[in-house]
């Protein structure tokens, strides 16, 4: 709900610890209150902006008023029955709740008079309603100007109901509708969502029809065809429309905006409620988002097929859409400016988008998990029947399907090109990681069962070394380190590392080195591992609570910070070098399934089961740090791949040569476990000198009068020395 006199919004926040907040439109939070356990319903803006009234979900059944600048709640009181609206009256002296078989109007005036210095318990009376009296209200809303003193519900069956001051129920009409969700009232009109995207209007004196506005979208809209014909596509029989959800409306300007139940956003100006205009529009997933993938930024810019800063995400409504986190201008798309395309995935697509939630509840529709190739022509998606498909970037046609698994994949992953060879790895639920070859069109190369539980990532290395590497992990606590080897039927991985750990392992990426490998633990840990040795490097701490498991991790381009997402819905950035929390970030209502750092460094998507994305824009510091690493990175990089080490010699004495080798030849390096507790994890450091000369110092005596490039010598004393090394990479 917004308040247009002070410019505030107050929404309910659900998931964990679930609250009021109220938001100033120009800044940041400026309030906030906890009052319900189970989450809120619906909540409300008293007319003079003085008060917030809320209430629970069914099985809180807690109405609260409250005073939002002091933070205090001044009455409460308990409701029977499940309440799905609420609204204050023009004078805010009292406000009207409505829901399954429920309409209750709460006398504000007589509760301050009852008040001392605490919450006192808020007066109400039930409205009159005869013959209504077992229907289900599922909106109400107080009248405005002349009609200030009667209140208007809706019933879920298409019923528009006026109650008098008396609260008695005066008169009602037929919306000739199979069902209703929502009413809003201005002074000249009542304006009622109903089913199919339409929205009856309606005179609030004497419920008069007036006319009926144009409806949104049709499901499963093509937006290219919105470009050819420049306006909203005409009705035709036999197409479905999304239901209208909720409505407000702008009396000032004169402007309604209307939220429909696949996720869209239409605001209508009805300055002539019989020729409305659309202002603004946007559409969005109905259903829960499960993975987003950010398009890569090729070296060769003209090979590119989208623009940048584009992603995709996907979705239980079995659609796949492409984004733009910086819309251009201009781009002629009628119903969005931020999507560019919508690929509809399956069949039946018009059920799944007017209901998405029930499309993901049978555990089979929708697209789970994406991945795009390197070279940026190639989207693969799997979705929940374990089925695989590819996509050309160029038009979105589907090239290859294949039936790979059993169960839902859960992981995608191409090989980057690094590593030589074009494979992509799945992973499913099913257990088995199946490996194809992009060049023989996608033909499978092998299958592997180590695990014995769903996998949750794998990961091509792509490191400097010349083997071709596979990291993956699972539900069965395991960690496989596979290695590729050329044989006489092709490329054959086989595992040269297995590490076991204690708790489950959700989620893992990889560093900007690709040596490195991140674990999401369930027991909030990070976990890095060598991918060479398997061998671990370090535990960090992966969440800012104690509440909850650890469900996915994701690296920054420049490895300079790491983001994770907790099952408390909430999202955290760490530092990668010393595990500092260095931002936290909450607004998703449940679970985030998938996170990505934008190519340019600026952004954080996150995607949830909620059906929402979210582009974060990162502290301009985060993002200078970033740039700056990886720019010295990718500068590195060319002298990396023609030089494997580029060193800086000194000369000493042999006399200390053969002593610091004798000393090396007795010590031996420790091994790294797991840590027990978070504690006692080895610290992140710069790379600091043990004191020890280097292997390659031993051979300098023989080799001291052949080199002839990046040598300094150093005059030292009988007794000291000292080492200089520049590393590139």
């Amino acid at each position: 709900t917004s308040d247009p006199k002070s410019g505030l919004i107050a929404y309910p926040a659900g998931g964990h610890m679930p609250c009021v907040r109220v938001w100033d439109v120009d800044g940041g939070q400026v309030a906030e209150v906890q009052s319900h356990k189970y989450g809120v319903s619906c909540v409300a803006f008293s007319t003079n902006s003085c008060y917030i009234v809320s209430v629970g979900y069914q099985h809180d059944m807690t109405v609260s008023v409250w005073d939002w600048r002091k933070g205090s709640i001044i009455a409460s009181n308990k409701v029977s029955s499940r309440v799905f609206a609420v609204s204050f009256s023009q004078d805010s002296s009292y406000f009207v709740t409505a829901g399954n078989r429920h309409v209750k109007f709460w006398y504000l005036d007589a509760s301050k008079e009852r008040r001392v210095n605490s919450t006192v318990p808020l007066i109400g009376r039930s409205g009159l309603l005869g013959d209504h009296k077992n229907s289900v209200f599922s909106g109400v809303a107080c009248g405005r100007g002349l009609m200030a003193s009667s209140t208007y519900c809706i019933t879920s069956s298409g019923l528009l109901c006026l109650f008098n001051s008396s609260r008695q129920l005066e008169a009602w009409v037929n919306l000739k509708t199979p069902s209703a969700s929502c009413l809003v009232v201005g002074t000249n009109f009542i304006f009622c969502g109903c089913a199919d995207g339409i929205i009856r209007v309606f005179s609030p004196s004497n419920l008069q029809y007036i006319t009926t506005l144009h409806r949104p979208h049709r499901l499963g809209v093509d937006l290219t065809q919105s470009v050819k014909h420049g306006s909203l596509l005409p009705a035709s029989p036999g197409v479905q429309y999304p239901d209208t959800l909720a409505l407000t409306f702008d009396p000032t300007a004169r402007h309604l905006t209307c939220v429909y139940n696949d996720h869209s956003v239409y605001v209508w100006d009805v300055k002539d409620v019989r020729n409305v205009r659309k202002l603004y529009s946007a559409l969005y997933h109905s259903s829960c988002v499960w993975s987003v993938e950010v398009y890569p930024e090729l070296s060769d810019v003209s090979q590119a097929v989208l623009p940048p800063s584009s992603f995709f995400t996907c979705s239980s409504d079995n659609t796949i859409r492409l984004w733009h986190a910086d819309p251009p201008t201009g781009h002629g798309n009628l119903y969005s400016n931020d999507l560019l395309r919508i690929l509809y995935v399956g069949e039946n697509m018009q059920h799944l988008q007017a209901d998405g939630e029930a499309a993901g509840a049978d555990g089979k529709a929708g697209i789970r998990v994406l991945a795009i190739s390197p070279d940026g022509q190639h989207l693969a998606a799997g979705d929940r029947c374990g089925n695989l498909r590819i996509f050309g970037l160029d038009f979105l046609d589907e090239l290859v399907k294949i039936e790979a698994h059993d169960a839902e994949v859960l992981c995608l992953e191409f090989s980057p090109p690094s590593t030589g060879v074009r494979l992509l790895a799945s992973a499913s639920r099913d257990r088995l990681i199946h490996v194809f070859n992009l060049e023989k069109n996608y033909g499978l190369v092998q299958t592997l069962n180590d695990h014995s539980a769903s996998i949750t990532a794998v990961k091509f290395t792509g490191s400097e070394s010349p083997e071709v590497r596979m990291v993956s992990c699972g539900a069965d606590k395991s960690i496989y380190f596979q290695t590729a080897e050329q044989t006489a039927e092709g490329l054959s991985f086989s595992r040269s590392h297995h590490v076991v750990e204690k708790t489950t392992l959700y989620d893992m990426d990889l560093d900007s080195s690709r040596t490195h490998v991140t674990i999401a633990c369930q027991d909030r840990n990070v976990r890095v591992y060598n991918v060479e040795t398997g061998k671990l490097k370090k535990c960090l701490k992966g969440s800012s609570s104690d509440d909850g498991a650890l469900l996915k991790v994701q690296m920054d381009p420049s490895g300079s910070f790491f983001a994770t997402s907790c099952s408390d819905k909430n999202i955290a950035i760490f530092d990668y070098e010393s595990g500092e929390c260095v931002a936290t970030l909450f607004g998703h209502s449940e679970i985030v399934t998938c996170m990505r750092f934008s190519q340019d460094c600026r952004h954080l998507i996150t995607v949830a089961g909620d059906g929402c994305v979210f582009v974060w824009r990162l502290d301009s510091q985060m993002t200078s740090t970033m740039r700056r690493r990886w720019g010295l990175r990718l500068k590195a990089a060319p002298e990396t791949c023609s030089h494997k080490q580029r060193e800086t010699f000194i000369t000493v004495p042999s006399s200390q040569i053969h002593q610091q080798q004798q000393q090396e030849e007795e010590e031996e390096e420790p091994e790294l476990r797991t840590p027990a507790r978070l504690d006692s994890a080895p610290d992140a450091q710069l790379l600091q000198t043990n004191g020890k000369l280097p292997m390659w110092f031993r051979k300098l005596v023989s080799l001291m009068f052949t080199v002839k490039l990046n040598i300094c010598i150093v005059q030292l004393s009988q007794n000291t020395c000292s080492v200089h090394r520049s590393v590139c990479g």
